[in-house]
């Protein structure tokens, strides 16, 4: 498999990875952080899967049933035919509340002739470290370890449990199933329940989908996108993860491989503010409380990023038995990232703090809470944004005043300012105007390179970086002032390549970048537009959506040259971006299209 050709099954309390075969490379359970059960996304040979292998003459094929978040691997010889359908439970019981057990259910759906399979089964718990054994009860079958953490998985099938283990080739002439959880059952799945359980999902995502709007263009990968990020959300505590996975690549072969089954403030508010724009309120409610719950102290710094239990020491180690995915070493879990400092992680939750504020301030029961917050917020910004940071993008040595922790910096004392008049605490705006208006001024006259004509990475700096393009979607300039405008055309001359755009292109710990990081070029695309360059900027959108996997969906970079898929996978940032871009493009209507409805 040369390409992240995988769909992803989630009931916000985890998610697996189905390759287009139809075999589980991923899945944690009994939470997205959880050690692996299936792993061989890591390693082909030690970290294991569950697929299944059929005859040469077979064509397989794989989508999503249409607006959810079941996934069909179909395979048929042209007599003989089945489907797998794939999900992770997720539906409300008569109590009101939600059922989302840690299991995964395979229910393999017989269509016509006498189709033949046989079945790999080979769980590898606790990341493959060790051996997983694996034995036949009366009701299951269960894999165990017994190293240093002892851990179970249980297989209840309504095929012949020895047939399946022993990788028997097995006849279909009807419906059966495969039922993978974390917990032995109190009562023994059958067909039927299982089937049940199926459409009860079903309609919980057919629900959860209709209360998306509808776009003119574009409106199937904004829902698909959408779903996408609703899976990588984790209810129980109002947690988004930035990727269901770990240490994914961002190039073939090189040491940038990073755990992000965390919540980063900045990404996870950013995927609320998109989410809770298409009209789903109750994940910015979950995910705010995810923040009170956080900051206990008034004047306690936020971290970049958390546990999704809320865990603020997330240690970084390597699993050295694991080859990596394609030999790219380390796979490490953990993130030493945790302990940096990012100040602009301030401005991009206080955004998120004001629109909930700004819609719906008369509904919501921690507006206190979150005025708090703003006020605390604001003390932080007010005595370090004059310090440099380690920026985005987590450089983890230098410290620079990176341009775009300065503009976000900014935006929380011009999103505080904004809250603070809807709430009628208007004491505060004469403290904190001459603030942002320092901070303002501080940005246009150190940030701004006359040599470059451009806005830039850093202080002092002639390095570019696509991070800057930001300003303007956060009120800092307006689309078409000169300096804005000649940033973006300098931003393009200097990282887009191929179609794509680097993130900047100076050394970093690692070297020099060698790959698109996607929400760049998402980036760039809404900056076009907004300066005025509409048609360009569809073009590039639409060649840009041609580079997602099968299913629509994308990682964190992809390569310049191949456009394979690379990094951690489906990640958040670039499906919020992709909507964000999508529905600026949506109502935009090319001199082709007009042509082409004219013809109609």
């Amino acid at each position: 498999m040369k390409n992240l050709d995988y769909g992803i099954v989630g009931n916000c309390r985890s998610a697996a990875l189905i390759s287009k075969y139809g075999s589980i490379d991923w899945c944690c359970l009994p939470e997205f952080d959880s050690s692996s059960v299936f792993a061989k996304l890591l390693d082909k040979n030690k970290g294991g899967s569950f697929g299944f292998q059929v005859d040469e003459d077979y064509t397989i094929s794989q989508n999503y049933l249409k607006n959810t978040s079941i996934l069909v691997t179909s395979f048929t010889n042209g007599n003989d035919s089945f489907d797998v359908m794939d999900f992770m439970p997720r539906y409300y019981r008569e109590s009101g509340k939600h059922y989302a057990p840690p299991d995964i259910i395979r229910y393999v759906k017989y269509k016509k002739g006498r189709p033949r399979f046989k079945v790999v089964y080979d769980p590898r718990l606790e990341y493959a470290i060790g051996s997983t054994a694996t034995y036949i009860k009366d009701d299951f079958i269960v894999s165990l370890t017994d190293k240093e953490k002892f851990d179970t998985l249980f297989l209840y099938t309504s095929f012949d449990k020895e047939a399946v283990l022993n990788r028997d080739e097995i006849e279909l002439s009807q419906d059966g199933f495969f039922s993978i959880g974390y917990n032995e059952k109190i009562f023994v799945p059958n067909t039927d329940k299982v089937h049940l359980e199926m459409q009860r999902t079903m309609v919980y995502w057919l629900n959860w989908t209709e209360k998306t709007p509808s776009y003119r263009k574009y409106n199937d990968i904004i829902i698909r996108s959408a779903m996408t990020l609703k899976m990588l959300s984790y209810d129980k505590s109002g947690a988004v993860l930035a990727a269901a996975t770990t240490s994914l690549p961002e190039t073939i072969g090189e040491v940038r491989n990073w755990d992000y089954r965390f919540c980063w403030i900045r990404d996870a508010s950013m995927v609320i503010k998109v989410v809770s724009e298409l009209g789903h309120k109750n994940i910015a409610r979950r995910y705010l409380q995810f923040i009170i719950d956080l900051v206990p102290d008034k004047d306690e710094k936020l971290q970049i990023m958390y546990g999704i239990n809320k865990e603020k020491t997330l240690t970084e180690i390597t699993l050295d038995h694991l080859d990596g995915y394609e030999g790219s070493r380390p796979v490490r879990i953990g993130n030493a990232a945790y302990e940096q400092r990012q100040n602009d992680i301030y401005g991009i939750l206080m955004d998120v703090i004001y629109e909930q504020i700004a819609k719906f301030s008369t509904d919501i029961d921690n507006c206190e809470d979150l005025w708090t917050i703003t006020k605390g917020i604001v003390w932080v910004v007010n005595r370090h944004w004059t310090e440099p940071d380690k920026g985005i993008w987590e450089f983890r040595t230098e410290e620079r005043h990176f341009t775009f922790s300065k503009v976000l910096c900014w935006v929380a004392v011009d999103k505080a300012l904004k809250v603070a008049q809807i709430l009628g605490k208007t004491k505060k705006l004469e403290k904190w105007q001459p603030l942002a208006q320092k901070i303002r001024d501080d940005i246009f006259e150190n940030a701004w390179s006359e040599e470059a004509q451009a806005f830039t990475q850093s202080y002092g700096s002639v390095d570019l970086d696509a991070s800057v393009l930001l300003m303007e979607p956060y009120g800092f300039i307006d689309a078409k002032d000169p300096k804005y405008v000649s940033t973006v055309k300098a931003i393009e001359k200097e990282l887009s390549y191929n179609g794509l755009l680097y993130r900047y292109k100076n050394k970093d710990d690692f070297g020099l970048p060698t790959s698109s990081f996607t929400i760049c070029t998402f980036w760039f695309i809404n900056a076009l537009n907004k300066i005025g360059e509409k048609e360009k900027a569809i073009k590039l959108f639409d060649t840009l959506l041609s580079y997602s996997n099968h299913l629509g969906l994308f990682s964190e970079d992809i390569d310049f040259e191949s456009k394979r898929l690379l990094g951690n996978f489906p990640q958040a940032y670039s499906h919020l971006a992709l909507i964000e871009t999508a529905i600026n493009l949506s109502n935009y209507i090319t001199e082709e299209e007009r042509v082409m409805d004219s013809v109609r």
